[in-house]
Formats: C-alpha cells, structure tokens, sequence
C-alpha cells in the first residue's frame, strides 16, 4: 500500500516482505482506522465545546448576584470558545493533504470527511479525543520556542552523545544511519538530520504522523500558526489569560531550512517493522522504552538493530503505559532490574545517570508543574571481536547489579544507588533469616 506524501521528507509504512503481507491483507482496517483518526480531528472542536457548554449552563442557573460577581469570568469563556475554534481551524489546515490515503484515489475521503461532526464520529471514543488534544500539546512541545526548555532537558543530552560518539572529524555523518523510535512530532529526528547524520523516525500514533508531516513538509514559513494547547486546562490557572495563551509555531520551518542529512519518517509499529540485523548505527530513544508491554522486547530489538560497534542512546523515565490499563498485559521492571537485562541481552553500559529533570508538554504557566527524574544511559554493541570474546565468557560478562555510582544532575551531587559491600551483605544476611522464620 502506497501514500500520497510529499517528496521532502518522505513518510511511508517500512515493513519487511512477511509484515507487508499482512498489511495487505489488512489494508480496508488500516484505512479505516486512519479516518477514525482525521474525524477524531475533525470532531476535536464540537468536543472541547462539550466540557465548555457544561460550565456555562451551571453559570446560567446561578443567582444574579453570583452571575454579576462573574462577569469578567463569562468573557472569558467566551475567549475559551474563540481558542477552541482558532484551534480547529489550524486542524482543518493539518488535514488538508489527504496524504496517509493511497495514491490512486481508490480510498480518497468524502465531502462529509471535509467538515467537522456536530456528532461523535463512529468508532471514535474519548481516548480518541484526548489523543488529539494531546496533539495541540505536542507541537508546543516539539515546534515551538514556548517548548525550547523541554527539548533542551529531553533531546540535548541525546544530541551531545551522540556528537561525542560519531565525531565528523572521524566518520562520514551522512554514513551514521539513527532510528528514533517514538519519533512523536519529529523535531529530535530533524535535529539531528541537521547535523548531517542519516536519520529515520519511526511512530506508531497516526495523530502523530499526520502532524508531524504538516510541520516537516507543509509549513511554508516560521511561526505561521498559532494554536491554544492550554486552552483544555481548567484549573490551576494563575491568571484568566493563562488558559488561553497562544502559542506559535514552527519555531524553525524544515522547508526553508533543509537538514544536511538525510530524513525520513517510518510509519508502524517497531516491533513489527524493525527485524533486520545489523542495519542502524545508533537508535535514540526519548521517553519510548516504557511504551512496550514488555520492555526486554524492546531491548532485544534494539541490539538486534544495531551494527557492532553501535550504540543506543536513552533518556526518559519508566512509566510504563499498560501498566494498570485494563485488557493490556504489562510488566514494570525497575532501573535496577532494567540494567541486568540490558547487559544480559549483550550490551556494554558506557555510561548511566539518573535524576535528569524533565517536564513533558507541561503548560508552563500552571499552578501544578509535573516533573520526571528521568534515567539516561549509553549502550553499546560490542564489537565482533568483542561478541566472540563475551560468547567464551559469558559469566563474566553479565553484570549482577547496576553500576555503583550513578550521576545525579540534582544539585551536581554524586550518590551511591547501591551502600558499600559490607552493608549490603548484613541487608542480605538478615533478609535471609527473616524469611527461612
């Protein structure tokens, strides 16, 4: 199945030949569950009016002494409402290149798909419609200056190991082929396809995809748009003008200001589209590998992926997504356990910090500021002749615990994770007699 996509910054579904089958043969499903997609963007204004219309009926039942009391309060929701509409029209503009839909045409959308929906869409639920809020958040995040500071906490460590470990005076940079997994909005994959390396991001959300190719292939210019992504938020609100306050974007136009190196977009799941050894000298990974039901997947993968001598640089907190989400299978294993079965699948750990501050799509103005310790670590592929080595000596290559010494950034402090051997020792003596009682 092939799409309709600008030629720029191509976005295509990679798969290798079994999963292509199988796409296939599940094409009249995938191009459904794309239109419940754009129509869950299309129904993102009668949505946001819902929860907007149920606050002012309560005003109106009040008593008139309350509703004057109000009064600067009900011209605010009048702005609410004014956002709320600015932000569909920038969503009608994200969805005006059918582009995820084949190119003969055979499946093109219909009048009705042009318009917004007074009614929920078929098929759409409300994760739907909080997905494409979440949205509106996101370009702040990835294409605004608003969202400078988080990229800073989440995408610069990432960049900086990288430069480090594929330094242009050493290597041909558009020959250092990264996949960034989670790609999101694409901003990190721009980034580095910036500084000359062979970048391809690879996302899952269709909400994603859509908008991260207005942003890579249709922006004609910076800052063009402006969205309300706090608009949603109802509380905590410091001030009136902090739920309505705009935010432009993109921040840096991708077709005026071309990346050296080469940049593409995979659509699909990674599991399922990323099985050829040997094929990435680096996968970057951001706030991604707690988004797996079971992250040694992931991991193995990963390794799988990598050339010898490649590395996997993280950085983002352990969430885990299906944890506690009925009908979804999850395990959560801690840092600790995490940092066995990484060098146990054949990694070399080069370097691990914990305590790395990260916000995520937070509204900056709010009373309430959420706040990651995020872990951050460099993996690497052991070389050939390495690999043959480990392969003669297994036992000794697999690490029991984490590294003693882990780098927090909080107030530059160095912390022991792990006491001394003699403590953990008498820890372990005791816990033993405990349970033989």
């Amino acid at each position: 199945m092939s799409y309709a996509v600008p030629s720029m910054f191509p976005l295509h579904p990679k798969m290798d030949e079994q999963v292509a089958r199988a796409f296939t043969a599940n094409e009249d499903e995938e191009e459904q569950h794309i239109q419940k997609v754009q129509n869950a963007f299309l129904y993102y204004g009668p949505y946001a009016c819902q929860r907007l219309r149920r606050t002012l009926d309560y005003l109106n039942s009040l008593p008139a002494d309350d509703q004057r009391l109000l009064s600067k309060y009900r011209a605010h929701l009048d702005c609410v409402r004014t956002c709320i509409d600015r932000n569909q029209a920038v969503i009608r503009q994200i969805l005006r290149e059918r582009l995820l839909y084949p190119a003969d045409g055979s499946s093109s959308p219909t009048s009705e798909a042009n318009s917004e929906f007074d009614e929920p869409p078929e098929h759409v639920r409300h994760g739907d419609m909080d997905q494409a809020q979440s949205t509106l958040k996101l370009i702040a995040r990835d294409w605004s200056t608003d969202g400078a500071l988080e990229r800073e906490q989440s995408y610069k460590p990432i960049i900086d190991s990288i430069k480090e470990y594929y330094r242009p005076s050493d290597y041909e940079l558009n020959e250092i082929k990264i996949l960034v997994p989670g790609a999101g909005l694409g901003r990190l994959t721009y980034e580095l396809a910036c500084l000359g390396y062979s970048c391809e991001g690879n996302e899952f959300s269709y909400f994603m995809l859509i908008a991260s190719n207005f942003v890579l292939n249709l922006c004609d210019y910076e800052n063009k748009y402006v969205l309300y992504p706090w608009v949603h938020q109802y509380v905590n609100n410091l001030r009136r003008e902090d739920q309505v306050a705009a935010v432009r974007f993109p921040d840096v136009c991708p077709l005026k200001n071309p990346p050296k190196g080469n940049i593409e977009m995979a659509a699909g799941d990674f599991l399922e589209v990323y099985k050829t050894p040997h094929s990435y000298n680096c996968v970057a990974t951001c706030f991604f590998i707690d988004c797996a039901n079971n992250v040694i997947d992931f991991i193995r993968t990963i390794y799988k992926i990598l050339v010898p001598g490649g590395i996997w640089v993280n950085l983002g907190p352990l969430l885990y997504h299906y944890s506690d989400v009925n009908g979804q299978n999850s395990i959560e294993p801690s840092y600790e356990d995490l940092c066995i079965i990484i060098e146990s699948v054949g990694f070399v750990i080069e370097c691990s910090r914990s305590g790395i501050r990260t916000k995520y799509a937070q509204n900056p103005s709010s009373m309430k500021q959420s706040e990651y310790q995020s872990l951050f670590w460099v993996c690497r592929k052991p070389g050939q002749y390495e690999e043959q080595c480990g392969k003669k000596n297994t036992k000794s290559k697999v690490s029991k615990e984490p590294h003693d010494l882990v780098m927090r950034e909080d107030n530059d402090m160095e912390v022991l994770v792990n006491a001394n051997a003699d403590t953990n020792e008498t820890d372990t003596e005791a816990f033993e007699e405990t349970a033989q009682t």
